[in-house]
């Protein structure tokens, strides 16, 4: 039998290989790095294709699709949320993804996402909290220990500098998980019994829940002036996890309207809801955190951008290195108007 041709290959990053490169590099030089990206694409923001994701919601779950362009490369992420399944043995959130050449229309780069998800939401939370968090800010609330939380806190102390992290949750195993992960980080932890007494003397105040439903989290008067909100639990419909006094209290800053009208924490809110996109902050266009009593909220739910700032990250870390393996998923036949004959000759 033929051979493959080299054109037949695309690299491919298992789960074992995005591990080895985040260990090869550093989980925290990773995030800093993946922030970096982050940055770099929203300052170019007005060039991108966006769209909302592609959702098909059912009553256990949403499965997506999350596309966009540069108009040099093209890249797409699949990511499910079903928030039963940890409660089956699996993982809330899995992902995959894919870049391409928009010249060619050949892909360019294969990998998993679920780890990348993970590592590029935490650094898109410390890129946004740059801007937005109180001056010298150095304690975060964490509430929802689940799997996200601890790449949240790492990539606030690798790029906010981070000392002090206050965990709660309302399974105490998932605390006592997350603070066992997070000891010989260098970071102060300290385990709560209440979201109160988590957000005592916190500054940023993290929520990632995953129960789908509207959820009251943190009631209005669970916050006080001058923190930074970071909002990544939710990103679906009917999921919020904030009062709607925190929201018209705070000054708001999305990614995507469109997008995080439906999925976040504004969902609850009017049409009109004044909301900053964040892009204009990190190009100046807008303000960001103005005084030291303002409340800045970060409504996260996630954008098409982002992964593809993640995918061109793997793409050029993985380039001439053992971190990928090459995937036999393209056909190359040496005619290429002639697919049949090359299924035909495979038969010998």
């Amino acid at each position: 039998m033929t051979q493959p041709s080299d054109k037949a290959f695309v690299p491919f990053v298992s789960v074992d290989n995005m591990m080895r490169i985040v260990h090869h590099i550093g989980v925290e030089q990773v995030l800093i790095d993946l922030a970096a990206y982050v940055e770099a694409d929203f300052r170019r923001w007005e060039l991108f294709d966006k769209t909302p994701r592609v959702a098909s919601h059912s009553e256990v779950g949403v499965i997506e699709l999350m596309p966009t362009s540069d108009g040099e490369a093209y890249g797409f992420k699949y990511v499910n949320g079903h928030p039963k399944n940890t409660s089956e043995g699996l993982q809330t959130v899995t992902a995959f993804g894919l870049l391409a050449d928009v010249y060619t229309g050949y892909p360019v780069l294969l990998t998993e996402m679920t780890i990348l998800t993970a590592l590029r939401t935490a650094a898109t939370s410390a890129m946004a909290a740059k801007y937005l968090a109180p001056k010298g800010a150095d304690t975060m609330a964490m509430i929802g220990n689940g799997a996200q939380s601890e790449f949240q806190t790492l990539a606030m102390k690798a790029i906010l500098g981070l000392k002090s992290v206050r965990l709660y949750d309302k399974d105490p195993a998932a605390t006592a998980k997350c603070a066992a992960n997070l000891e010989g980080t260098g970071l102060t932890i300290v385990s709560c019994t209440t979201p109160e007494e988590a957000m005592q003397g916190a500054q940023i105040l993290t929520t990632c829940t995953a129960d789908k439903q509207n959820a009251t989290i943190l009631s209005d008067n669970m916050v006080g002036a001058g923190v930074h909100i970071n909002a990544i639990g939710g990103d679906c419909p009917g999921k919020t996890e904030l009062a709607s006094g925190i929201l018209e209290r705070s000054d708001v800053f999305v990614e995507y309207p469109p997008q995080t009208r439906v999925e976040g924490e504004i969902q609850q809110m009017d049409p009109d809801f004044a909301v900053t996109e964040l892009w204009q902050v990190i190009t100046g266009a807008a303000k960001g955190r103005r005084d030291a009593r303002q409340i800045t909220l970060f409504d996260s739910v996630g954008f098409a951008i982002e992964d593809f700032s993640a995918l061109r990250y793997v793409r050029d870390k993985v380039a001439d290195t053992a971190f990928s393996q090459p995937l036999d998923m393209l056909a190359d036949p040496d005619d290429p108007r002639d697919l049949f004959g090359m299924l035909q000759r495979a038969k010998g």
